[in-house]
């Protein structure tokens, strides 16, 4: 898969907003909050390809959705990989994805984690700077293998949960 890194785009902010209504109509009152989570909502360098971050009542729930995730073009994934979650894409073509939603049970440590890191990045730009540096580097060295991108991103995205669940935790 090609590793498309672009700079940071207003719509992607217009996109989610788009989406997040349909997503609220699929989740109905299961629905807790829904997140603009990932690269696309820190404002930096980015796939484009917007993260949702939804949190739900009953993670079980959720998967009566899938067919309603279907109708509004999601392909429900299941946990992939990660247990507790569920994972739906959204691709205009095979090729090209245009949305990911992670949806977890509302008190998941998973949910903490991703907003600490989102929040931290945008309280903290010069790291957003070298986390959005880091990505287009990778982008380059990387053009063709998202594995080698995603590996080489690994490292300082793991350190900078660290720094970001302990700011966060002093705030």
């Amino acid at each position: 898969m090609k590793v498309d890194v672009v700079p940071p785009d207003p719509a992607w902010q217009e996109g989610f907003q788009i989406e997040s209504q349909q997503l609220a109509l699929v989740m109905g009152d299961n629905l807790v909050a829904i997140h603009h989570i990932g690269s696309t909502a820190i404002f930096i360098y980015a796939k484009p390809v917007i993260d949702i971050l939804i949190e739900v009542k009953s993670i079980a729930r959720t998967d009566e959705q899938n067919l309603a995730m279907a109708a509004i073009g999601y392909e429900a994934m299941g946990e992939f990989g990660l247990p507790g979650r569920r994972y739906f894409r959204k691709n205009r073509s095979p090729e090209i994805r245009t949305h990911n939603v992670h949806t977890y049970e509302v008190g998941s440590s998973e949910i903490s984690r991703h907003l600490a890191f989102r929040d931290y990045m945008i309280a903290h730009p010069d790291d957003a700077q070298r986390y959005s540096e880091l990505k287009r580097q990778l982008a380059k060295q990387y053009p063709q293998d998202i594995e080698g991108y995603m590996d080489g991103k690994d490292e300082f995205v793991k350190t900078m949960e660290k720094k970001a669940l302990m700011w966060r935790s002093m705030a």
